[in-house]
């Protein structure tokens, strides 16, 4: 049975959902050729959006911001206009890593302009593929553009600034900076985007992928929810920021609290992509 208000859903609710109910089906999946691999296959009716474009701003100074900051609020309402999303739509994303990039991304913008029926597909393309979904490599149709314009002013959920996190790392008692990224590139061993590896001073490293279990499906919220809690202590959510490369998989770490029932603390957009460009200081491999 659908869980109500679950940020994440299953791939067999999904088919029932399909089956029986109008959603809006969104293919958010980031990857070398990712529209030409969407084109090829998809979920049936699933609708493409593209992480670079239309769930980020371009950026040419990456030290400013990072690599993918976030899309104004006039780009990201004239995005779900374009995917016929409307205030009352049900949402269903998916990504082919696990809701990792850029599924999570798109939740969590969506969350942040105050949309309520968003959810995101537990295991991806694959699950559903498991169990007989649909798979199309047609030319889906069009949105009706006759819908009312989404609007709004700013995101809800927060966000950190790039003062926020220098002042949070240098004040390491009563914040916690969670970087998301996997623990070489965390421990400065490969860097395979950024110039610099390392980590900011003062954060801890609690890689995404220890949000899902051996299958690539999420753990279970209660397993979420304890092991959340044990990494905020007694730490207030409002000084707590989640990071990582530029400001995408630590949506998938957000997504994976929302899911364990926790508030949903700062997201810092500019990320590693961003400090690892600033004068600010690095902890390093050699400084391990």
């Amino acid at each position: 049975m659908l869980q109500k208000n679950s940020p994440i859903i299953t791939a067999t609710e999904l088919l029932a959902l399909y089956e029986t109910t109008a959603i809006v089906l969104v293919d958010a999946t980031n990857a070398k050729n990712a529209q030409a691999s969407y084109q090829e296959k998809h979920l049936k009716s699933a609708l493409f959006v593209d992480l670079n474009t239309q769930l980020a701003s371009y950026n040419n100074d990456i030290a400013i911001g990072g690599r993918h900051p976030l899309p104004s609020p006039e780009q990201f309402a004239a995005t779900l206009f374009s995917l016929g999303i409307t205030k009352t739509s049900h949402v269903v994303i998916y990504d082919n890593n696990n809701g990792a990039n850029a599924a999570a991304r798109f939740w969590w913008l969506l969350k942040s302009v105050g949309h309520q029926k968003v959810q995101v597909l537990n295991g991806g393309m694959k699950e559903a593929e498991k169990i007989g979904f649909p798979i199309s490599n047609a030319q889906e149709a069009t949105p009706s553009q006759n819908i009312t314009p989404y609007t709004f002013d700013n995101w809800l959920l927060p966000v950190a600034t790039f003062e926020e996190v220098v002042a949070a790392s240098q004040n390491p008692l009563e914040n916690i900076i969670i970087d998301v990224r996997a623990a070489d590139r965390y421990n400065g061993i490969n860097e395979p985007l950024d110039a610099v590896a390392g980590h900011i001073p003062n954060a801890i490293n609690v890689p995404f992928s220890t949000n899902l279990d051996q299958e690539g499906l999420f753990l279970q919220p209660s397993e979420l929810q304890a092991k959340y809690k044990q990494v905020f202590t007694m730490t207030n959510p409002k000084n707590i920021i989640v990071h990582c490369g530029s400001g995408v998989t630590a949506c998938h770490t957000l997504l994976a609290m929302a899911y364990a029932g926790l508030a949903i603390p700062k997201l810092y957009v500019g990320s590693w992509s961003e400090w690892s460009r600033s004068k600010q200081p690095i902890v390093t491999q050699e400084k391990l």
